[in-house]
């Protein structure tokens, strides 16, 4: 069976992945830990933490907040920087088989652009995903993500910034991701993943105050799964027609063959696994077994007839 995968088709770094199933960013770290403990190299890439150029420390405690079919999470962006992702993280990727995808966040256009030089020619680094559900500071701290242009105008930034494949994840709180989708493709994006989590909160009934302590949080897991698989299929169904080149990355709440295999059929060329890593760090394991069980029994030989399979 054929389950290769390729992102950036005719750029100068074309990215191969060996199979379609691959790690979100945030829920396996840099990796190190989770290649102790799950078998990392049969997967198709994983997603790093998302990066900034300086160090943060993320939010105030409590920061997660586990719900009916989800889990919200408010971390902040907590990260060592830049700086130390290379020098530590990046020599340790450049001897593994499977490909590293640097999630990167900014505040600013410039931000993002600096990031995506840094990156520029560092051996174990495959691509970068731009995360552009990060508060603009010259917009007031409006989300980049909620504006075409202000998408289109990170997305530019990057692409000048870097030959490295560009995936522009892309944020489900506008209710309708084809603009911003179409936006990221038209400036220059290889590939669009998404959804990105969705805004929410809790209550905690005896202090009286919101979870998590930020005030809201991003909630994923099964929850979000047929919301996230609609965007993909609109925005599969927007860019087969207008952008054809650009790649969909399938995002929200997989946590099984059968997911996965829905997000494919509905425009996905990969899916990547997020929360239910939390669960079980072999799920993305799990997932490529399905996958390649459901491709056995229904004898296809090759991974591209799946996909897009239910569209119009």
């Amino acid at each position: 069976m054929r389950l290769t995968v390729e992102l950036a088709a005719g750029r100068k770094s074309s990215l191969l992945l060996r199979n379609p199933v691959m790690l979100a960013a945030g829920t396996c770290g840099y990796g190190l830990e989770y290649a102790r403990i799950a078998e990392i190299e049969r997967l198709g890439a994983i997603v790093s933490k998302g990066t900034t150029l300086r160090p943060r420390r993320g939010n105030a405690q409590p920061r997660t907040r586990e719900v009916a079919a989800g889990l919200l999470n408010a971390i902040g962006l907590q990260n060592p920087g830049i700086e130390t992702v290379l020098r530590r993280y990046a020599p340790i990727w450049s001897t593994w088989q499977t490909p590293v995808i640097v999630n990167i966040a900014g505040e600013t256009v410039e931000e993002f652009a600096e990031l995506a030089q840094r990156l520029e020619g560092v051996p174990g680094v495959a691509g970068i995903e731009v995360n552009v559900s990060c508060p603009n500071v010259r917009a007031g701290g409006r989300v980049f993500g909620e504006s075409p242009e202000a998408v289109a105008a990170v997305t530019a930034a990057v692409r000048q910034s870097t030959t490295l494949p560009v995936i522009v994840k892309l944020s489900p709180n506008t209710g309708d991701a084809r603009p911003t989708a179409l936006a990221a493709a038209e400036a220059g994006a290889d590939a669009v993943s998404l959804i990105n989590t969705l805004t929410g909160m809790d209550i905690d009934l005896e202090a009286r105050r919101p979870l998590p302590a930020h005030g809201t949080g991003g909630l994923s897991g099964p929850a979000i799964r047929p919301l996230a698989l609609r965007m993909v299929y609109e925005v599969a169904c927007e860019l087969r027609e207008r952008q054809p080149g650009v790649a969909v990355i399938g995002i929200g709440g997989i946590t099984s063959a059968s997911d996965a295999l829905a997000f494919i059929m509905a425009g996905a060329v990969a899916v990547q696994i997020g929360t239910a890593n939390f669960v079980n760090p072999r799920t993305g394991v799990l997932v490529l077994e399905g996958i390649e069980a459901f491709m056995r029994a229904h004898g296809i030989e090759n991974i591209a007839e799946l996909v897009g399979a239910a569209l119009p």
